[in-house]
Formats: C-alpha cells, sequence, structure tokens
C-alpha cells in the first residue's frame, strides 16, 4: 500500500529519486531552419535550457549532442548560453555525444564541465570551413548575361558568377584564420592541460570517441543513463526537457526527442536541405 502510494507523487518530489533534466541538442547548427526541420541555433534551444537549469533539486543537467556543425556564430552563443546558466544556477554539465560532435558540435560539446562518448562517435574538427559553387562557365554555355551594380568595391567578392580573385581568397583566409583562433582559444581555456601535445589536434582533422578521449578532447567513454546511474544511483530519473510547441502541438525544431526523424523540406528549404546533408555526409553519417 505504501508503495503505491509513492507512486502516486511525480517523481521530482520523491525522496528517494534524483531527477535529472536532460536536454537533446540535435541537427545541424544554422540560422532559422524551416518548418520541421530541427536546426539547432540559439533562438530553438533557448526555452529548453532555461527550463532545464531552472530544475529544483538537480545536481547537474545533462546534455545531449549530435551535430555536425555549421554556425560558428550560433555554435557559439549556444555554448555561451549553457556557460552562463550553469554559473546563474550553481550547476555542473555533464555532456554526452551520440554520433558525432564536430566542428561546431564539438564547439557546444565544450560547454560541459565533462563530455563523455561512445567510443565510435567522432568528435574534434576544429576548423573553419567555407564552400561554394562556382558558376562562370555555366552561364556563358547559357547565353546568360549578368549584371550587378553596386557601391562599394568589395561589394561582390566571392561572387559565384564572377572569376575567383586571387584578393578575394586571401581576405577570407584571413578571416578563418581569425574564427580559428577563437576555437583554438575556447578548446584551450575549456579544455586545458587534459590536451594532449598533438601537432594534429587544431588541423581540423577529426576522431573517433576512443582517440577523442586519448587526445583530451573528451574525458571519458560511457552512455548517459549508466554514467548518471553510477554517479548517482539505481533511483535515478532522467526528465527529458523539450522545447515550446506550436498551437498545433509541435514541438520547435532544434531540442528534439528521440526517435523523431527530420522531415523533408519543402522547396524554399531545398538548399538548407543540401547544406545540412553535406555537413552530415563529412563525417560519413
Amino acid at each position: 500500500m505504501k508503495d503505491a502510494l509513492k507512486r502516486l507523487i511525480p517523481a521530482r518530489f520523491r525522496k528517494d529519486r534524483t531527477v535529472i533534466p536532460v536536454v537533446r541538442l540535435a541537427g545541424a547548427i544554422m540560422a532559422g531552419g524551416s518548418r520541421g526541420r530541427p536546426m539547432l541555433n540559439l533562438a530553438s534551444v533557448a526555452p529548453a535550457l532555461e527550463k532545464a537549469f531552472t530544475f529544483k533539486g538537480a545536481p547537474v543537467v545533462a546534455i545531449s549532442v549530435n551535430s555536425p556543425g555549421g554556425s560558428p556564430v550560433q555554435s557559439r552563443q549556444i555554448f555561451e548560453r549553457i556557460r552562463l546558466l550553469a554559473e546563474e544556477n550553481h550547476k555542473r554539465v555533464l555532456i554526452f555525444v551520440e554520433d558525432v560532435a564536430a566542428s561546431g558540435g564539438y564547439m557546444i560539446a565544450l560547454a560541459g564541465d565533462e563530455i563523455f562518448v561512445d567510443p565510435t562517435s567522432v568528435v574534434g574538427s576544429i576548423g573553419v570551413v567555407s564552400g561554394g559553387f562556382g558558376f562562370t562557365g555555366l552561364i556563358e554555355k547559357l547565353g546568360i548575361e549578368r549584371r550587378v551594380y553596386t557601391s562599394g568595391e568589395n561589394k561582390v567578392m566571392l561572387d559565384p558568377f564572377q572569376p575567383e580573385k586571387e584578393r578575394d581568397i586571401t581576405f577570407l583566409k584571413s578571416l578563418q584564420s581569425e574564427i580559428h583562433e577563437v576555437f583554438i582559444d575556447m578548446v584551450k581555456e575549456r579544455r586545458g592541460a587534459r590536451l594532449a601535445d598533438d601537432p594534429e589536434l587544431f588541423s581540423g582533422l577529426f576522431w573517433s570517441g576512443k582517440r577523442g578521449l586519448a587526445l583530451g578532447l573528451v574525458d571519458g567513454i560511457g552512455d548517459m543513463r549508466k554514467t548518471l546511474k553510477d554517479r548517482y544511483g539505481d533511483h535515478v530519473e532522467l526528465k527529458l526537457i523539450s522545447g515550446p510547441t506550436t498551437l498545433v502541438g509541435r514541438k520547435v525544431p532544434g531540442v528534439v526527442l528521440s526517435g523523431e526523424r527530420i522531415a523533408a523540406g519543402l522547396a524554399a528549404g531545398l538548399a538548407e536541405q543540401a547544406e545540412e546533408r553535406a555537413l552530415w555526409s563529412r563525417y560519413g553519417l
């Protein structure tokens, strides 16, 4: 009878339970996002993070990361929000990597006080990449004449419909170098003496979770449930925190529940979908 009555009490109020809020961040990191597509950006993940870090009585916040990267700005903003909330609410943060936490995904993972991976996870890719296409030959073959009028000599820098200019490439590489330095500084600040002295560490290479542990990029190998049970006992209970919902009950993209699939993009989101697919395929996913 006593056990039956205890089950009627919400788990978070049971004294024999340690309830830990869990936020799952999955998808490519991009500003905006099409309807139904789980893009990661600060706007889409902030509500769930706020809710998780204000969860009363929880000793830590657990965050699952599964992202091939994307926008360095959004990656850094998510990182900063996690750290700010952790400090304001005096919570430790445990990050658990699923398939991949690379490039911007690894930047987000750096927000963890500890980072855990599967031995087959992919981590790293501490670098900056820009990509595009050149259409100069194509428009000539099609007999298309492009007309562009600007005020400012650099307004059409890196225009895909014009031949590449060495000056433009040099400028882009200098910009990439500055962003890369910010990323490197974040890794050194967060990982410190745990990092291995390896010349390839900041080269943009990526590694398995097992190798990432040897390099000091992560702290341990283990899945979320087992790791938390080992630390907080068999009575630990994981509480998945989701973001806000729309008027029809659909969750806002960016914070997704296990098993949810990326919906097919509409015509307006085809370019976005192709970019996302390219990010995942770089890591064999």
